[in-house]
């Protein structure tokens, strides 16, 4: 019988860690947390200091059971789950949950499962940090609180199956404000000039206008654009001034949890939640040739830290194959910003240099081998010294007008030798030869039209980056934030591509109007800070809960009266066609359909479609408000699929240019409506009036 009992979180690290252990250690699993809130109700006696009451999980009272026996037998107990907050807590947990205070126990956390990893842990247990531990109660409580006592009033005045969340719910007002954002976007015409330029019959270069009399110049229209066109022409062009100097681009970073989610989403296509499923089982471990082991440090990290030991394997690794030249030098990472940064572990790394990704790849599968690729480069390049360029930068004169000219040489490639991605590439350039005084000969001048853009539409990576800029929760919780949302139907992904569903807006402007203090991106963040102050032991947990909670409950209870019911079904005269009762207009997960109202003896439905009002500018038909099938809306012909083509992200007005007979649409807000050309390259009710 094992003298010491260790309990880890994931079934998957057991047997990796028995190996490195030996048979005087026992290694169980607690399959994660083995005690929570109830879900049948709030399980916060909010009239009796804010208590949590815990219950065990169902279906752990059997694997607790069997713990408690093992305990018994056991002379010292080792708690190894995670090394954060969340692993914190669950020891705490299982600490009470097995009745551990008659035993020797201790805390330990590696942030790599390897026998030096495990073994070093072993050799420096703790006691259980209670500070981590409130930090995630009060995060649990907080969420709880917010969860419990709003989702009911979404029930009750929409639909059950809604929910509402203090995270969820403002990463669903950043993706309703962006595409109110763009909704209302109006673009404005603007112009640029390049000419071609050459000095003694030598290849011709391009220089962009710049300024006039020394101030940036701005061009508003095509009039504008022709007025310098002609007076250029009658000036010469003379280079006044070249310039070289050395640029230095900078060394990437290891990679943080979100910083792993965005470029996985940017380069591999995987979304948040496949990301963190696969860097989960390149930590746990993998069969490397006999061996399993985790071939990746923890994946729940804010840090970019690297431990010495790293630092010293990865300057040997690149001294053998790159040179000295390569090894960057000793630098220290530049401080967040934030003050929600933790630096509990290590930044994100290979546990083994010499596990190189293509020596390894017959182990892992297509999708391992892409992020564990990626991780290890990354990590060897965040140890390389910095790339360098030659920049050389010109003026040219022509009259009161000021045109640029520049190229670059790499004299080092430096870091982007091992990491240097497709887009990140420099562009090949002309490399020209002039000098101050030169006269030179044009070969042409381009104008071009071009229209200011709105903001892009989040996608995975870019919606992460900009919770962790507001400080929106912690990495960890991103991908599990936006699969619920995804499942709640409040938002839907086209083409890589978030976009709000009308549930999703509906809920959002519920929110706004009532909640307004949850969903404020400030206060999400600022209470992000007070956490963190909470796991620093600055603050005590339950007196920000005594202050969070008594305000927010009379906003329920206000809201639970003034918010009134949104009736989502209508009856329309639309016949059923299989039973012929008037069919009604019902809520789905995408937004609204028609449905029989006898259901469910009769399951008939059909697509609804809201009447705009608006005659189709190509066939005279009706303009329908419809929906893709991830649920985005668009305006669509009722002809559409028959003899009419016709459809428009924004709302038509019927009409048709009177410059390009296209359609015209309606952009901006109530306040700034302007009637614009849907053609980009037409610049009716674009022109800028500044």
């Amino acid at each position: 019988m094992a003298d010491n009992l260790v309990v880890v979180e994931s079934a998957a690290k057991v047997n990796t860690i028995s190996r490195f252990l030996g048979k005087n250690y026992k290694v169980e699993a607690s399959i994660g947390h083995v005690r929570d809130l109830p879900k049948s109700q709030l399980g916060i006696d909010v009239e009796n200091e804010y208590e949590p009451k815990y219950i065990t999980i169902r279906g752990k009272g059997e694997l607790l059971q069997k713990m408690r026996k093992d305990v018994k037998s056991a002379k010292c107990v080792y708690l190894a789950t995670d090394p954060d907050r969340e692993g914190e807590a669950i020891s705490w947990h299982l600490y009470n949950a097995l009745k551990l205070q008659d035993k020797k126990v201790y805390r330990i956390t590696f942030n790599e499962i390897t026998e030096e990893a495990i073994k070093e842990a072993i050799k420096h247990p703790r006691t259980i940090n209670m500070d981590l531990v409130d930090a995630q109660q009060a995060r649990r409580v907080l969420d709880r609180l917010v969860g419990y006592k709003i989702s009911p009033i979404l029930w009750k005045k929409i639909r059950k199956g809604l929910s509402a969340g203090r995270v969820q719910s403002v990463t669903l007002r950043l993706i309703s404000d962006r595409e109110k954002e763009i909704r209302e976007f109006i673009e404005e015409e603007y112009w640029s000039i390049e000419v071609h330029l050459r000095y003694n019959k030598e290849k011709a270069f391009e220089a962009k206008l710049d300024t006039k009399n020394d101030q940036k110049i701005e061009i508003k229209n095509q009039a504008e654009a022709k007025k310098i066109l002609d007076e250029c022409q009658n000036s010469e062009y003379k280079v006044i001034s070249t310039k070289k100097s050395t640029r230095i681009k900078n060394t990437v970073l290891p990679f943080t949890t979100s910083t792993l989610q965005q470029e996985a989403a940017k380069h591999l296509g995987f979304s948040t939640q496949k990301t963190m499923n696969i860097a989960q089982q390149l930590y746990e471990g993998v069969k490397v040739g006999k061996k399993e082991v985790g071939i990746v440090t923890y994946i729940r990290t804010d840090s970019i830290r690297i431990s010495d030991k790293a630092k010293e394997e990865a300057a040997e690794y690149i001294k053998d194959k790159y040179g000295e030249k390569y090894i960057g030098e000793v630098k220290q990472a530049a401080k967040s910003k934030k003050s929600n940064i933790q630096d509990a572990h290590e930044a994100i790394r290979p546990t083994y240099i010499n596990y190189k990704p293509v020596e390894i790849k017959e182990y892992l599968s297509k999708d391992q081998y892409k992020l564990y690729n990626m991780i290890w480069s990354r990590f060897i390049a965040s140890q390389m010294a910095p790339a360098e360029y030659e920049t050389h930068s010109i003026k040219i004169k022509n009259g009161e007008y000021i045109f640029r000219a520049s190229y670059s040489i790499e004299l080092f490639d430096g870091f982007t030798k091992v990491y240097n991605l497709s887009e990140e590439k420099p562009k090949k350039e002309s490399k020209f030869q002039v000098n101050e005084g030169d006269l030179l000969e044009c070969t042409s001048i381009l104008p071009a039209q071009h229209f200011t853009q709105p903001p892009a539409h989040f996608s995975e990576a870019t919606l992460v980056k900009a919770l962790e800029e507001n400080g929106v929760g912690r990495p960890s919780t991103y991908a599990p934030t936006i699969t619920t949302l995804l499942a709640r139907g409040y938002i839907v992904k086209e083409n890589k591509v978030l976009y709000a569903t009308e549930l999703g807006e509906v809920v959002n402007q519920i929110m706004l109007e009532h909640f307004d203090e949850v969903v404020d991106v400030d206060f999400t963040a600022n209470m992000e800070r007070i956490l963190d102050e909470i796991a620093s032991g600055n603050v005590e947990w339950k007196e920000i809960i005594k202050s969070f909670y008594p305000h927010f409950n009379q906003t329920v209870i206000k809201a639970e009266n003034e918010i009134e019911n949104i009736d989502l079904t209508e009856t329309t005269d639309i016949p059923c066609e299989k039973c012929g009762e008037h069919m009604i207009v019902r809520y789905g997960k995408y937004g609204k359909f028609l449905g029989c109202p006898n259901f469910p003896e009769c399951n008939f439905t059909k697509p609804w479609y809201k009447e705009t009002g608006v005659n189709c500018p190509l066939c005279g038909g009706k303009v329908l408000l419809k929906k893709t099938k991830k649920g985005r809306a668009y305006y669509g012909c009722e002809n559409n699929g028959d003899k009419c083509e016709f459809m428009s992200w924004e709302k038509p007005t019927g009409d048709k240019c009177p410059i390009c007979e296209e359609v015209l649409v309606e952009k901006g807000n109530s306040k700034n409506k302007k009637i614009v050309c849907r053609n980009t390259k037409c610049n009716y009710g674009k022109e800028n009036k500044k």
